[in-house]
C-alpha cells in the first residue's frame, strides 16, 4: 500500500461520492422538475408527490447512513487513541481533547503522540494543525 501522509490521507469512495449521492440529487431536481410540469399542465400531483417523497426520503437516508457510519468510527478511534495513551503513558487522555482532535491525533506515530497531546490541548489546535504538525505518520487505512 502506498505511504501516506497529510496530502494524501483523505479517502473517497467513487460510486459514493460521485455518483450515489449525485444521483440522488438528480433525482431529487427531476422529481420537483416533473411535479412543476404537471402542476403548469394542470395534471395530478399525485405520483409527482410520491417521486418527491422517495426521493426525499433516499437522499436523506444517504446521509443519515454516512453519519452514522462516521460516528461509529470516530467512536471506534476513541477507545483506540484512549487505550494508546492509556499504554503509553499510563494515564487516560485529557477530557478536554475534542473527538475531531482524537481522530486527528491517530496519525501521530507513538514517539510523537502524548506530546501531541498535550500541544492540542494547550494550543487548542484543529485537526488540520493537528495532522500538518505530525512529523512521523501513522497510516489508517481503514476509515473512509
Amino acid at each position: 500500500m502506498k505511504s501516506q501522509s497529510f496530502k494524501n490521507h483523505t479517502r473517497s469512495v467513487p460510486l459514493f461520492h460521485y455518483f450515489l449521492v449525485p444521483l440522488c440529487f438528480i433525482t431529487f431536481i427531476f422529481a420537483v422538475s416533473n411535479a412543476i410540469f404537471d402542476a403548469l399542465r394542470g395534471e395530478s400531483l399525485f405520483t409527482s408527490i410520491l417521486l418527491i417523497s422517495i426521493a426525499l426520503i433516499v437522499t436523506i437516508t444517504v446521509f443519515f447512513l454516512r453519519s452514522f457510519v462516521c460516528k461509529v468510527q470516530d467512536r471506534a478511534i476513541r477507545a483506540e487513541e484512549s487505550l494508546r495513551h492509556f499504554t503509553l503513558t499510563g494515564t487516560l487522555p485529557d477530557p478536554r481533547l475534542s473527538i475531531k482532535q482524537i481522530v486527528a491525533l491517530r496519525f501521530a506515530s507513538d514517539e510523537e503522540f502524548p506530546s501531541l497531546c498535550n500541544k492540542a490541548i494547550q494550543k487548542n489546535m484543529s485537526p488540520n494543525e493537528i495532522k500538518q504538525s505530525i512529523q512521523s505518520w501513522k497510516a489508517d487505512h481503514d476509515r473512509v
